[in-house]
């Protein structure tokens, strides 16, 4: 028997062929997104915000890919991550990335992105550090992950420096859990509430009119399914060319699942939508039955054999890796979905990974 860690730092045994035991933390932990009413609960889930930022941070410091900003949004971590968290990691963060920067080159950067559940992350400095931001991006998530966000903002020069730069101010708008500049909106808000949420997006200038990005990592798992339904046919009813890229656990039916739901659920951590993360059919499924018209979905070990293989060869020569098996049997549990609508003939439906 070996433990390691599920996708929201609860580790789980991990059966198979050898019985060396060892300790694996936090394997491509969720961003954090909502469970039921209950505060607590919530804040079993609120509480992986940190370690999906803290294994980011890892992971960059080995040099699995680059993110200048990251440091200032977490401190170094005294401990080591296992080479699978970093693995998981790496292909998440590029397979997220591939995806989106396709979306906004077919779209010529006139376009908008919404980042739900966004937490500590640092998309809107890599895309603009890129020449790749859009009109304007938005994030949503609980008000005090938001309220945590704005201050580190605010007192870290190298993160406000960028945003004054796309802002036709010299300060930001900062009211309560919320900040708006012309490029970059954070919003805090409670995903359940879709009312509220389309009132305060369309008061900070969404535009429904230009193509629009919805991006979710582990949020959507959260959420029971007729809320997440909601969400997903409000989007593709509301937006005529659009893409939702949806990554979270699959094959949560075997053992690996069931052990990771029953660890989730010692820690309170409710996966009220985890009925959906069946298989790879009813991830896409989710979104064919909710207005979109088309949806690709792979297990991220799939996904991670159809990253770019020079780049895996460079990043598998920073550590040693002694069981791969591992490494496989954790990707198979998460996966990555892209839903589109296409009415403005974008070519947004031929994004597919291997030809981007």
């Amino acid at each position: 028997r070996r433990y390691v860690a599920g996708s929201l730092g609860v580790v789980f045994p991990c059966y198979h062929q050898r019985s060396k035991a060892r300790n694996c933390e936090n394997l491509m932990a969720a961003n954090h997104s909502f469970t039921g009413s209950d505060d607590t609960a919530d804040e079993a889930v609120r509480s992986t915000c940190d370690d999906a930022t803290v294994c980011k941070r890892f992971a960059v410091s080995m040099n699995y890919w680059k993110d200048p900003y990251i440091q200032y949004f977490i401190k170094q971590p005294n401990e080591r991550k296992a080479p699978e968290i970093n693995r998981g990691y790496y292909a998440r963060v590029k397979a997220v990335n591939i995806l989106m920067d396709a979306f906004i080159k077919k779209t010529s950067c006139n376009c908008q992105v919404i980042n739900l559940g966004a937490g500590l992350d640092t998309t809107f400095w890599r895309l603009k550090d890129q020449n790749l931001l859009p009109k304007k991006y938005f994030e949503i998530d609980f008000p005090m992950i938001v309220l945590r966000k704005i201050h580190l903002i605010k007192t870290k020069p190298p993160l406000s420096k960028p945003i004054i730069e796309t802002h036709s101010s010299s300060s930001l708008l900062i009211d309560g859990c919320s900040m708006d500049s012309d490029r970059y909106t954070i919003i805090g808000q409670d995903l359940r509430d879709l009312p509220v949420l389309m009132e305060r997006l369309k008061k900070f200038g969404l535009n429904t009119k230009l193509p629009t990005l919805l991006l979710a990592e582990c949020v959507l798992v959260y959420i029971t399914p007729d809320k997440s339904a909601e969400l997903i046919k409000w989007a593709s009813s509301t937006f005529n060319t659009t893409m939702f890229i949806n990554y979270e656990q699959v094959n949560m039916t075997d053992r690996f699942g069931q052990v990771m739901i029953e660890n989730l659920q010692r820690r309170q951590c409710n996966l009220a939508g985890v009925d959906i993360c069946q298989t790879l059919e009813t991830q896409k499924d989710r979104f064919l039955l909710n207005g979109w018209d088309h949806a690709n979905t792979m297990d991220m070990m799939t996904v991670y054999n159809s990253l770019p293989q020079a780049d895996i060869q460079r990043i598998e020569h920073l550590e040693f890796l002694d069981e791969k098996e591992l490494l496989q049997q954790l990707l198979q549990h998460y996966c990555i979905c892209w839903a589109t609508k296409d009415s403005g003939d974008f070519g947004i439906r031929d994004i597919m990974f291997g030809n981007i």
